[in-house]
């Protein structure tokens, strides 16, 4: 259950890495002590300028609201991504890769009453053991899942091996490329050349000419493999 594969608009398999249960279950403690230390502070806060229980509106505005609303705001204007989620890095997306809808992230938020609250996370952890897509039940309601952001290119994930200490490098600008993006790179050219998808391959030229602020004067195939021929040299090196 480590991996998941995706199938893009332009038909090309990506394949995912899941979030496993340890990091999911880091991202929940991390935010649960987050919640808990917001809401003590928050509590010495108003208990020190002397608002006690008599204003209750208060404690529900203050803390209570805040603590609620917590993992559907941050997933929905941080990426998919609660502040434990950032730490443990992974996400929230859709099956099909892309990014998640409000809708999405509400209809998980409400079933976190089942998930966790109703079985102390039991139901949660039982349907993930269960679902080779990595998902709980607010998950599969929402037809989403969370992936791991911790990937790292190598050697044999890159369409070219051992680039020569004599190769010349065409485009320094490579270096404006990060690990994630090069191997994305790496992994669509491998699949759209196997298949012949010459629509895949221009659009993923343009993206990466764009990233890269270069102006190619070959094929989208050429330029590609150049691309990957050069960042190889400088991790190489």
């Amino acid at each position: 259950m480590d991996n998941y594969q995706i199938q893009t608009a332009q038909n090309v398999t990506i394949n995912q890495n899941l979030a496993n249960l340890g990091e999911r279950c880091l991202a929940y403690f991390i935010d649960y002590l987050i919640l808990v230390a917001y809401g003590i502070l928050t509590y010495l806060l108003l208990s020190y300028i002397g608002i006690g229980f008599d204003y209750m509106w208060a404690y529900m505005a203050v803390i209570g609201l805040p603590v609620f609303l917590y993992h559907l705001l941050l997933e929905t204007f941080n990426n998919g991504q609660s502040l434990g989620k950032m730490v443990a890095h992974i996400k929230v997306v859709k099956l099909d890769g892309s990014a998640p809808r409000f809708i999405d992230f509400l209809i998980r938020w409400l079933l976190r009453i089942i998930d966790f609250s109703l079985t102390s996370g039991g139901l949660a952890i039982f349907c993930f053991l269960l679902n080779k897509k990595g998902q709980r039940l607010g998950d599969m309601a929402a037809k989403t899942t969370v992936i791991s952001e911790r990937k790292r290119v190598n050697a044999q994930q890159l369409v070219y091996h051992n680039v020569p200490d004599t190769h010349e490098v065409k485009y320094p600008e490579v270096s404006l490329l990060n690990d994630k993006q090069m191997q994305e790179i790496g992994r669509i050219f491998r699949t759209a050349e196997v298949n012949m998808q010459d629509q895949v391959l221009e659009a993923l030229s343009k993206k990466t000419a764009q990233l890269m602020g270069v102006t190619p004067n070959e094929s989208p195939s050429v330029f590609l493999a150049q691309v990957i021929k050069d960042y190889q040299y400088f991790t190489q090196g």
